[in-house]
């Protein structure tokens, strides 16, 4: 039975990392046409954060990344963002912080100013308090 469940999460993550390939793959054709914000919206959607495979949370930070680094405009960002991506936009901005590359924490830090100002500090506690669904 052990076996039979090893097999099963072997497949589940297979299909988790096929699934950030095609998204991958849609995001670099939303930025190529200069829809960062909706290469961003699409990066953060179906994120897996319930899996505890540091492939899939890896190649699924390399898709965030790849999004948050193209948006310049952080302001009209958050005019076409939805409040609904705002908490899972906050866990990848923290692990942005983490990886200490200097671009990648002054645009972290960027957007994290804007979204705390819209989301509130509701919006960090709940990303802080919340160990279940790490990305």
């Amino acid at each position: 039975m052990a076996r039979q469940v090893g097999v099963m999460e072997t497949e589940n993550i297979e299909a988790i990392i096929t699934r950030i390939e095609h998204k991958s793959r849609k995001i670099e054709s939303l930025l190529k046409q200069l829809k960062p914000v909706e290469a961003l919206k699409t990066a953060l959607e179906g994120s897996p954060p319930k899996t505890r495979d540091e492939r899939c949370k890896s190649a699924n930070w390399i898709v965030v990344h790849r999004a948050l680094m193209a948006i310049k405009d952080v302001d009209g960002m958050f005019s076409s963002l939805d409040p609904e991506y705002y908490d899972i936009l906050m866990k990848y901005l923290y692990r942005g912080l983490s990886t200490g590359d200097r671009s990648t924490c002054d645009q972290c830090l960027r957007i994290h100013e804007k979204l705390t100002e819209r989301a509130g500090l509701g919006c960090i506690l709940r990303c802080l308090a919340d160990t279940v669904n790490t990305v």
